[in-house]
């Protein structure tokens, strides 16, 4: 019974190793982003929201703050590695250190490839992948000298099952998984990577009429709305980010798939 106490007592304890944490979101400013800053933040955690739309990451800041939270903002384009690199030294000036570098912004516009979108799918490719080994560089200097910290990197399902319209979209976040799992393999003992894999999630980038009317192929277009009635809130896929941060350190939750139930 002691031992059964123990692991009982370690576990209320663990939901307070996310207080206190640094924790850089890119894509901050909507959908997965935002959710996750909020649910960090309620948590004690004290966040740098990075995005383009000045004005929703003035407006998050302010909820959290005003909430009792602590946060810093400032625009950020993941296809610039300098800003990447100023996002990790902001954290620095405002709160001391860095211990989580949340890579989650992306890109999703489907199109059949007789639609021949290349500056689209370079956007992409600039974004969901550029992006991500940007976030790594930035933070991975600062995780290496003071031996610890942890990646995460927003996947998806699409990198496990490819669908019509999606193959680019899809085969960026393949590149996502390779690569968290390549840097997990060379971090070494101190360091941590996740890779965070969401469903159909209600965000901007997969639900907004724009990218619904951009589908040509009618029946991807079809599926696309009837999922609107089963996507996961953004919550959903937060308290999934959640649980691999508040983990004891030496626990590295390699990889979460956080789906919808109804979808296939």
């Amino acid at each position: 019974m002691k031992s059964v106490r123990n692991i009982i007592e370690k576990e209320v304890v663990s939901v307070t190793r996310i207080k206190d944490k640094v924790v850089i979101i890119t894509g901050a400013s909507g959908g997965i982003g935002e959710a996750t800053a909020m649910l960090l933040a309620e948590s004690g955690a004290q966040v740098v929201l990075g995005a383009r739309r000045l004005d929703q990451l003035e407006a998050i800041a302010s909820r959290i703050e005003k909430s009792g939270g602590k946060a810093a903002y400032q625009v950020a384009d993941v296809r610039r590695s300098e800003d990447l690199s100023e996002l990790v030294q902001l954290a620095h000036e405002k709160f001391g250190k860095l211990d989580v570098l949340i890579n989650n912004a992306g890109v999703m516009p489907m199109s059949p490839f007789d639609d021949l979108r290349i500056e689209e799918w370079g956007n992409m490719i600039d974004i969901n992948i550029k992006g991500v080994l940007y976030g790594i560089a930035a933070a991975l200097p600062t995780f290496r000298k003071q031996r610890s910290g942890h990646f995460i990197n927003i996947a998806s399902t699409a990198a496990y099952r490819i669908l019509p319209n999606m193959s680019v979209y899809a085969g960026t976040k393949l590149a996502v998984r390779a690569i968290s799992e390549g840097l997990r393999q060379e971090a070494g003992d101190k360091l941590r990577v996740t890779i965070v894999s969401p469903g159909f999630t209600s965000t901007p980038g997969s639900t907004n009429s724009d990218a619904l009317e951009a589908i040509k192929d009618p029946e991807m277009k079809a599926k696309l709305e009837a999922y609107q009635n089963i996507a996961l809130s953004p919550y959903a896929i937060a308290k999934a980010i959640a649980f691999a941060i508040e983990q004891p350190e030496e626990v590295d939750v390699s990889e979460i798939v956080v789906r919808p139930t109804a979808q296939g």
